[in-house]
C-alpha cells in the first residue's frame, strides 16, 4: 500500500470507532476493566515483594563472636561477614553496647547491671543484614565458619514464611496478568468480529475485484488499536488516580500499620513511567491482534 491508501483505510478504522458506537463502548468498557484489574495484581505484587523484603531487613541475623578472641580476630570477622553472597550489611555491638542496652530497658534497676561491669556475661556480636532471604539458612552455615564465631541467630522460619508467602502472591499475580490478557483479546476479537461479520459481504466483494488481504484488513486492525488506547488511557488514569490516593493515605498511618509497612510502600514515582508504557503498549497490541484474528476467515473466499 501507498502512503495516500493507508492514510484513508486508517480515516476509515477511525470511523469506524464512532460508527459502531455500542461495539467501541463495549470493547473499550471490558479492556479497561480487564488493564485495571491487572494494574492492580501487579501492584500488589509489587508491594507485597517490597513489605517482603522490609519486614526481612527488619529480622536481623545475630552473629555471636567468642568471648577469648582476640580484637584482630574480632575485627577480621566483619571482614569475613561481609564477603559472604547474600550479606546486605553488618553493624558490631561490644559487649559494653548490649550491655547498656539492657541497663536502658531496666532502668529502676541500673544499680543491678552495675554488678556486671567487672564481669560482663554478654558476647560481642555483628547484627547482620541478609538481602538474599531466599538463601538465609546458607548464609546462616556460611557465617558460622568464620573464626571466632561461636553462635549464629537467624530468623530462618519466619523469613521462610516471609518467602513463601512473596512467591504464592508473585505467581498468583502473573497468573492473573495471563488469565486477564487471554479475556481481554477474546473479548476485544468477538466485538470487531461482529463488525467484520456486518460487513462480510462487502469484504468478499473487495476480495472479489482485486483488493489484498493488508489492504482490507488494515482499517479492522486501526480500529482494534484505538480500542485499545482509549482504554489504556482510561485504565492508566483509574490504576494511577487510585494508587497516589493509596500512597497518600499511607503516608499518614499511625500505630501499627506504620510499625507493619514501615517505608515498604512503593512509591508512585517509582511505577507510573513503566505503567504508562506497559497499558498504552498491551492495549494497543490486544486490540490490534484481536482485530487480525477476527479478519482472518472471512478473507478466504
Amino acid at each position: 500500500m501507498n502512503w495516500s491508501s493507508l492514510r484513508y483505510l486508517s480515516r476509515q478504522g477511525l470511523h469506524n470507532l464512532s460508527k459502531n458506537r455500542l461495539m467501541t463502548l463495549a470493547g473499550i468498557g471490558v479492556l479497561t476493566a480487564c488493564l485495571v484489574i491487572t494494574g492492580a495484581a501487579t501492584l500488589f505484587t509489587a508491594n507485597v515483594n517490597s513489605l517482603v523484603d522490609y519486614l526481612g531487613s527488619q529480622n536481623e541475623t545475630v552473629v555471636y563472636m567468642d568471648p577469648t578472641a582476640d580484637d584482630a580476630t574480632v575485627t577480621a570477622a566483619y571482614d569475613s561477614i561481609m564477603a559472604v553472597n547474600g550479606v546486605a550489611s553488618a553493624t558490631f555491638i561490644s559487649k559494653e553496647d548490649v550491655l547498656d542496652t539492657y541497663r536502658g530497658y531496666m532502668e529502676e534497676y541500673a544499680s543491678l547491671w552495675d554488678e556486671f561491669e567487672s564481669d560482663n556475661p554478654f558476647k560481642a556480636n555483628y547484627r547482620v543484614v541478609v538481602s538474599d532471604l531466599d538463601n538465609i539458612q546458607t548464609i546462616s552455615d556460611q557465617l558460622k565458619q568464620i573464626p571466632g564465631v561461636v553462635n549464629v541467630r537467624a530468623p530462618i522460619e519466619m523469613t521462610s514464611i516471609f518467602v513463601k508467602v512473596q512467591h504464592v502472591v508473585m505467581t498468583a499475580g502473573y497468573i492473573l496478568v495471563a488469565v486477564l490478557a487471554i479475556v481481554s483479546l477474546v473479548v476485544i476479537s468477538n466485538t470487531i468480529r461482529l463488525s467484520v461479520y456486518a460487513r462480510r459481504k462487502e469484504i468478499n466483494i473487495m476480495k472479489y475485484v482485486g483488493a489484498t488481504d493488508s489492504f482490507i484488513r488494515w482499517p479492522f486492525f486501526v480500529e482494534g488499536v484505538g480500542v485499545g488506547l482509549i482504554a489504556s488511557a482510561l485504565a492508566c488514569g483509574i490504576v494511577l488516580g487510585a494508587y497516589w490516593g493509596l500512597t497518600r493515605a499511607s503516608g499518614s498511618m499511625t500505630g501499627f500499620w506504620q510499625t507493619l509497612l514501615g517505608d515498604s510502600v512503593v512509591p508512585l514515582s517509582a511505577v507510573w513511567y513503566w505503567i504508562v508504557p506497559a497499558f498504552l503498549l498491551g492495549g494497543c497490541a490486544i486490540g490490534g491482534i484481536g482485530s487480525v484474528m477476527s479478519v482472518r476467515k472471512h478473507l478466504d473466499v
